[in-house]
């Protein structure tokens, strides 16, 4: 009899519910969950490592997991106790030290029996060390699963995705194109962006048609993961490709995939944006779709907490608020959060009348009004989530407007508007910068000018008095102690890049 879960699978071919559903599967010993099952699911534990947990906190929360029967979720270089007679699932990378952890957990026998979960292809050296480890201890038997799971990335939405290295710096513009990058460090990035493209479309089932520029980046990573597509499609019997959940490699439905290098558009990630969710993102510590409020946002935001230390919020899929909302406006988005306080408002309003009509009634106007009272109260848990959800975005909407008046954002989303459409602007802009309070902010102005204009001159020109061509200078605004490395510049748009923004106010540029 199929599973319910594959016929969902089927219909359903965003990644986030892909990704959600194999982790899932790992979770239930690699069986698939039926929907229809009255069963208890067994009582485990789940020790994974911090890629591990970094890829399920955005697609399961710990009701889910206890939901399918994780009663423990440890790392697994933390300090675990002995948990006899009880499976454990890891889920972490195959590096050696990870390898070495789970012999010694062998070893010290923690647990009854051993699913192990790797996020990448674990490489056949560290098979060897796990099988002489169960060999030594006696506790072949205990291994259950060995399992390549190929779940090396992050879906934070149902479309959408983040490529994250191993235990290395952050994959991005800048460590792609700093002046001190290696050969070595280049291919490693490569790599890890091969590996996790290559998980993805294995979570999906389909091989992608590949397009991408010649002469960049781009190139590099596409040809790198045309080769490992073609290496696991040549071995029919073990592809990746032809299990129950593969869309069929050789349809023509295949999906298309576009490798872009960042460099083809440089203006908007350092434009200046006014939607809900990208404020969040540029404002607020943001991370595994948690925001955190702190500081001096955090005490504007602490309308209920009463904490200014700071307070962290989940954006999860389930608020309906957030899907509708976060890609509006920010004025609408505040005139929506005070629309839906309102309507709250108005059914706790009607709930409190009809307890009181149910006091006051009798007879027949009695039972009717006590049948509505019973399916008002039926509806207060949701109400009383939804008071929760409206209160989480009136904090975050709140810091936000403390933050766009602080910083006179409003003025800098206006001005790079009309720059980017090639419109006038109402006032010079030498005006506004010196109606700046921060220094970023007309940084940022001033690069989405030079990427606009095709010219780093009226970049420079916020700091120099005169045209110059700059190769590795730096420029010291002492009193913001702000420091710009800029390298390997010109006139030309494709030919330079921007290095980092140091400034001693927290920032973030996303390049």
């Amino acid at each position: 009899m199929a599973s319910n879960s594959f016929a969902d699978l089927n219909e359903r071919s965003d990644l986030r519910f892909r990704q959600t559903e194999a982790i899932k599967r790992m979770v239930n010993f690699g069986t698939p969950v039926r929907a229809t099952t009255a069963e208890e699911p067994a009582w485990k534990v789940l020790v994974y490592d911090k890629y591990g947990q970094d890829i399920i906190s955005p697609v399961l929360s710990v009701p889910e997991l206890r939901e399918r029967g994780v009663t423990l979720h440890l790392q697994l270089h933390s300090k675990r106790d002995q948990v006899a007679d009880v499976p454990a699932v890891y889920f972490v990378l195959p590096t050696a030290e990870n390898i070495v952890r789970i012999c010694q957990d062998i070893r010290s026998e923690l647990y009854d029996s051993y699913f192990l979960n790797f996020i990448t292809a674990v490489p056949r050296q560290r098979l060897e060390e796990l099988a002489t480890a169960a060999i030594d201890a006696d506790a072949v038997g205990c291994i259950k699963k060995i399992v390549d799971q190929y779940q090396s990335f992050l879906s934070l939405e149902d479309n959408m995705f983040i490529v994250r290295q191993h235990d290395q710096d952050p994959l991005s513009f800048y460590g792609i194109n700093r002046s001190d990058a290696k050969d070595t460090d280049m291919e490693l990035m490569r790599d890890a962006i091969v590996e996790s493209l290559f998980a993805l479309f294995v979570t999906l089932g389909t091989v992608p048609v590949i397009r991408c520029p010649r002469g960049n980046a781009a190139e590099m990573v596409a040809e790198a993961l045309d080769k490992k597509l073609r290496e696991n499609l040549r071995d029919t019997r073990n592809s990746l490709f032809s299990g129950e959940t593969a869309a069929g490699q050789f349809s023509f439905q295949r999906p298309l995939l576009i490798l872009l290098d960042r460099s083809i558009d440089l203006a908007t990630p350092l434009h200046h944006s006014w939607t809900y969710q990208a404020l969040i993102h540029d404002l607020m510590d943001l991370s595994l779709n948690r925001v955190t409020v702190r500081g001096s946002d955090a005490a504007a935001a602490a309308t209920t907490a009463g904490a200014a230390s700071g307070k962290s919020y989940d954006l999860s899929s389930t608020d309906q608020f957030w899907q509708q909302h976060r890609g509006s406006a920010f004025p609408t988005v505040a005139d929506s959060v005070q629309a839906a306080l309102q309507e709250y408002q108005e059914a706790g309003e009607r709930v409190k009348d009809l307890k009181v009509a149910a006091g006051e009634d009798d007879g027949t106007a009695l039972m009717q009004n006590t049948q509505k009272l019973s399916s008002a109260l039926g509806s207060v848990p949701g109400l009383l989530e939804k008071k929760k959800a409206i209160d989480m975005h009136t904090n975050l909407a709140s810091a936000l407007l403390e933050q766009i008046k602080e910083r006179k954002l409003d003025m800098f989303f206006d001005a790079e508007e009309k720059i980017l459409s090639k419109s006038s602007l109402e006032r010079p802009i030498i005006e506004i910068i010196r109606d700046a309070d921060g220094l970023f902010g007309v940084i940022s102005l001033g690069l989405v000018l030079a990427c606009v204009t095709h010219s780093l001159v009226p970049c420079c020109g916020f700091f120099l008095s005169t045209k110059k061509t700059l190769l590795n200078y730096n420029v010291m605004v002492e009193e913001h102690r702000v420091m710009i490395l800029m390298v390997a510049m010109s006139d030309s748009l494709h030919s330079f890049f921007l290095c980092t923004v140091l400034c001693t106010v927290q920032v973030k540029c996303c390049l």
